[in-house]
């Protein structure tokens, strides 16, 4: 209790130093949420390009029933393999012409056993890529009934490529973040401690030990770093009620996303953590050289 009171009260003796330091943690934090909200929206774009991702097989000859249906249990026993839906001839000749629109008139006359009836294979979720899909292919390949196959190879690779420029982008992107952060944070409440400096060497030279002296200023960072992080969702919320979300639903509308939203609640959890875990980190950075320097 003596550490908290001691913690309050030095953040209400140098009110400026203390929103100087949790609005800088604020605003550092908010970079980072605005780049989440981006990148949790663009995975669920992934996300719903992968749902496209499926493997069609097209059969020569009208398979008879019994057949059918065995080849339907044994495509379904695959692990990677999430449903199989049969197509016949006249379905996808329905298809084609709904496909032509206006030019349905074209098919007009025309028999529906020009086109081939086939199976669509879709993958479970950590299947939809490259090597998921072409570990299927490879065992549908085993029948020789399974000749003709289109998976969308070239689309595929790009897909994956995609995904992975994006993990990548936000790995090195949140990692210069954090870097960036702490170095401010840590800058920041060196200031603070260098405006007590006096206290300090008070308590120092009346025996004080450094972990007595360090406590009450590792629990003001975490505060400081707690009404950052809290600060950060609010203001990353209001902009993107405000501005973000109508950005994001023209732009990825158009892409196939049916809405966008914001940080997931455990990202939620996780700012408000990462923003107490570098007030700590700020402080106990800053205590170690200004302590120990005091102590020689």
């Amino acid at each position: 209790m003596y550490f908290f009171r001691c913690a309050v009260r030095n953040m209400l003796q140098n009110p400026l130093l203390c929103i100087a330091a949790v609005g800088t943690m604020a605003v550092s934090l908010t970079i980072v949420a605005f780049f989440g909200v981006l990148f949790f929206n663009f995975e669920e774009l992934t996300t719903s390009w992968s749902r496209r991702i499926q493997i069609k097989t097209y059969l020569e000859k009208v398979p008879e029933e019994q057949a059918l249906k065995d080849w339907r249990q044994q495509i379904e026993s695959y692990p990677e393999v999430d449903s199989v839906l049969y197509v016949s001839r006249e379905e996808a000749f329905e298809r084609f012409r709904k496909r032509l629109g206006q030019n349905s008139d074209l098919l007009q006359g025309m028999n529906p056993s020009i086109l081939p009836a086939s199976l669509e294979i879709g993958l479970k979720e950590g299947y939809r890529h490259r090597k998921g899909v072409e570990a299927v292919v490879a065992k549908l390949k085993r029948n020789p009934h399974f000749s003709d196959m289109r998976f969308g190879r070239e689309w595929l690779e790009r897909f994956d490529s995609f995904v992975m420029l994006l993990k990548f982008s936000a790995a090195i992107l949140g990692g210069f973040l954090l870097f960036a952060t702490i170095f401010i944070v840590a800058n920041t409440i060196k200031l603070t401690l260098y405006a007590r400096r006096e206290e300090l060497e008070v308590m120092s030279l009346v025996g004080g030990t450094p972990a007595f002296i360090k406590m009450p200023y590792v629990i003001e960072g975490a505060a400081e770093g707690f009404l950052g992080g809290f600060l950060a969702l609010a203001a990353s919320y209001l902009i993107f009620s405000l501005f973000l979300e109508k950005s994001l639903v023209s732009l990825l509308l158009t892409m196939g996303v049916g809405q966008v939203s914001f940080l997931p609640p455990p990202f939620q959890l996780g700012l408000l953590v990462a923003g107490t875990a570098l007030g700590i980190l700020g402080s106990m950075t800053s205590l170690r050289k200004f302590v120990r320097i005091r102590y020689q």
